[in-house]
C-alpha cells in the first residue's frame, strides 16, 4: 500500500475511533455523580481502556511478552464494549430527541434526572456485559455446516470428494494455540480428503504466531490430498511475504494465483486476496487466464477469499467457489452492512452451474466475541456425476 494512503486510512480510523471514544466517555460522565471518587477513577480508567488494543500492537511488535498479551486481550474486549456501549448511549440520545418534541418520559425520570442517568449507566453495563460475555462464549462454539453438492462432470478416479473448509481463523494473540487445536480437532473428526483455508489465516503481524510456534500445529491437519490455503486481506496487512513464507515452510500447499491439479481428477485455483493491488500495486490474474491452465472438462474449484462479483466465476464456468472474509458481520449489526456490501455475504448460494459457499470464518478479528453471527467449519461433500 502506498504510504500516503495508508497515512490517509489510519488518520480516518482513529478519528472516528476518537469521536467514538469521546461520546461513549461525555454521556459516562454525565451520568456520575459529582461528589465521591468516581469521576476522579474514571477519567484514567476509561484513557487506559480506549487506547489498549493500539498500544497493544505497538508494545507486541516491540516486544511480545505476557503483558502484551494482557494489553491486547484488554484492547480486544474494549472494542466490543465500546461498540455496544456507543449503540446504548445512541438509543437513549434519540428517545431523549423524540421525549424533547413529543413528551413521553414518566414522572419518574424527568422529577430526578441525575438518579435516572446513574440508573441507566448501571443498567446499561449489566447488558452490556451480559452480551459480550454471551458474545465469547459463542465465538467459542465452533459450529460444522456440511452440504451435499452435485457437480456433474466426471472425476475419473473419483465419486465423490469430502471437503473441509475454514477461513479467518486469524492466527495471533487472540486466537492462539488452545483456540487452534480445537480448530484442527473439529477438522480431523471429518476426515477430510482435502483442507482449504480460505484466506486470513493469519491476523496480520506473524510475530504471535512465530512465538507460540503455531506452525508445527498444521502437521496435524490429516487429510488425503493435504492442506491448501490462499492469502487474506490480512496476510497482505502484517506483510505477505513473511506470512506466506511461514505457512509454507510448515506444509501449506499455497496457491497464489495458481492452479493445481489433484489426483488427476479436479482442480483447485487459489486467487491472491483482492487487496493484493492496494499494498503491491499490482493486480490478481483475472480468473479467466487462471483457468488456461486448466481442462474445465474435470471439476474446478476456487478459493477466492473476497466474496467480491460473483458472476466472474459464473461466466466461467467454475463448479464451485469457496470464499470468507465477511465474518457474518461478527457482531450485530454489522451483518446488516454486510449483507448490503455483498451479493453473497453468507452463506450458499447457486447461480447457474456454479456453486458458492461464503464461510463466517472460525476465527474472530479484534474482540473475541461473536454476536448474531456463529463460527463455523464448512463440510462440502461433491459428488461427481
Amino acid at each position: 500500500m502506498k504510504i500516503s494512503a495508508f497515512a490517509i486510512f489510519i488518520s480516518v480510523v482513529l478519528i472516528i475511533y476518537s469521536i467514538v471514544n469521546y461520546y461513549l466517555f461525555i454521556r459516562i460522565w454525565q451520568s456520575l455523580p459529582e461528589a465521591g471518587m468516581l469521576k476522579k477513577i474514571y477519567l484514567p480508567a476509561f484513557i487506559i481502556l480506549a487506547s489498549a488494543f493500539f498500544a497493544g500492537r505497538i508494545i507486541e511488535r516491540i516486544y511480545m511478552s505476557p503483558f502484551s498479551d494482557i494489553i491486547m486481550w484488554v484492547g480486544a474486549f474494549w472494542l466490543a464494549i465500546l461498540l455496544y456501549g456507543f449503540l446504548f448511549v445512541l438509543l437513549i440520545d434519540i428517545l431523549r430527541a423524540i421525549n424533547y418534541f413529543i413528551p413521553f418520559f414518566p414522572a419518574a425520570v424527568t422529577a430526578n434526572p441525575a438518579r435516572a442517568k446513574l440508573i441507566l449507566l448501571v443498567s446499561g453495563s449489566i447488558v452490556i456485559l451480559f452480551i459480550i460475555s454471551a458474545g465469547f462464549i459463542n465465538a467459542l462454539n465452533i459450529r460444522v455446516r456440511t452440504l451435499n453438492l452435485d457437480i456433474h462432470k466426471s472425476a475419473p478416479h473419483l465419486s465423490g470428494l469430502n471437503i473441509v473448509m475454514a477461513s479467518d481463523v486469524h492466527l495471533g494473540t487472540i486466537n492462539n494455540r488452545r483456540r487452534f487445536s480445537n480448530v484442527i480437532k473439529k477438522i480431523n473428526d471429518l476426515h477430510p480428503d482435502i483442507v482449504f483455508f480460505a484466506g486470513d489465516l493469519v491476523d496480520e503481524d506473524i510475530a504471535p504466531v512465530i512465538r507460540h510456534n503455531l506452525g508445527d500445529m498444521f502437521g496435524s491437519i490429516r487429510s488425503k490430498y493435504g492442506v491448501y490455503a490462499i492469502t487474506g486481506n490480512h496476510e497482505y496487512i502484517g506483510g505477505v511475504k513473511k506470512a506466506c513464507d511461514y505457512m509454507t515452510e510448515h506444509g501449506i500447499h499455497l496457491l497464489r494465483d495458481t492452479a493445481v491439479k489433484i489426483d488427476d481428477s479436479f482442480y483447485v485455483i487459489g486467487r491472491e486476496d483482492k487487496d493484493m493491488v492496494r499494498f503491491t500495486g499490482h493486480d490478481r490474474k483475472p480468473l479467466k487466464e487462471l483457468l488456461k491452465e486448466t481442462d474445465t472438462a474435470y471439476p474446478v474449484i476456487v478459493l477466492n477469499h473476497q466474496p467480491n462479483n460473483p458472476g466472474e466465476a459464473v461466466s466461467a464456468g467454475v463448479d464451485l467457489q469457496l470464499s470468507g472474509h465477511t465474518h457474518n458481520g461478527q457482531m450485530f449489526p454489522f451483518n446488516l452492512f454486510t449483507r448490503k456490501l455483498y451479493e453473497i455475504s453468507y452463506g450458499y448460494r447457486k447461480m447457474n452451474t456454479t456453486h458458492f459457499y461464503v464461510s463466517s470464518g472460525v476465527g474472530t478479528w479484534a474482540p473475541p466475541v461473536r454476536v448474531g453471527s456463529s463460527p463455523e467449519i464448512v463440510n462440502i461433500k461433491l459428488n461427481f456425476r
